[in-house]
């Protein structure tokens, strides 16, 4: 795997624990975002280096820089159609790109505009952008907020290819892992090393709430 990794309880001392993050293993090139599909998507996937197959380009896709965000929405990857997990090496700009063009999934008064625009902004726009509560090992609700972004139209078609830069499948790691939290051994689990991430962009950044 090309992922850094580092210990668990090591991470927990420098993460925020509460407030909007986005928690995620990153460089100046690249940013890893996590997925989960059904092997035959998958295996496609980390064979051909794009998404392609069965993997549908007219639904919404959400991607996840958050790995434990992951791991509780994916079961550890032994929910039914969510096993072959997926570590997808995203250009960095793609990412950022996708954030500027976001409109948030559901409507709230301190966005800054009427619902009426919020409703025409949601028609034209491809890409939503959702904060849930970030997730212990456990499945746990934290304080914390975690971002996931959903893609469709053009977006999703960039994802799908021209945007990724490796695709690897972490499936076998993601069960390595699992053990220890089943036996409570929250002290030898090992997951993606992760940091908050925050733009030079200040506009984008109030847009995101993570200023």
């Amino acid at each position: 795997m090309k992922l850094k990794l580092k210990k668990y309880r090591e991470q927990l001392e420098d993460w925020p624990q509460k407030g909007h993050h986005i928690m995620a293993q990153y460089d100046e090139e690249k940013i890893i975002v996590y997925q989960s599909y059904k092997k035959r998507i998958g295996d496609f996937a980390v064979k051909n280096q794009y998404f392609g197959g069965d993997f549908s380009l007219e639904r919404m896709t959400w991607i996840k820089p958050n790995f434990l965000w992951m791991m509780y929405r994916n079961g550890w990857g032994t929910k039914e159609g969510q096993e072959c997990v997926l570590a997808v090496h995203l250009k960095k700009e793609a990412f950022r790109k996708y954030l500027k063009n976001s409109v948030y999934s559901s409507y709230n008064e301190k966005l800054g505009i009427s619902r009426e625009e919020w409703q025409d902004q949601i028609k034209e726009s491809s890409v939503r952008l959702q904060w849930d509560p970030d997730h212990d090992p456990f499945g746990n609700k934290l304080e914390r907020r975690a971002i996931q972004i959903g893609l469709r139209g053009d977006f999703i078609k960039f994802f799908a290819k021209d945007d990724v830069i490796l695709i690897e499948d972490i499936s076998d790691f993601v069960k390595e892992q699992y053990q220890f939290v089943l036996n409570d051994d929250l002290d030898n689990l090992i997951i993606p090393a992760e940091k908050p991430l925050l733009f030079e962009d200040e506009n984008l950044n109030k847009k995101l709430k993570i200023q």
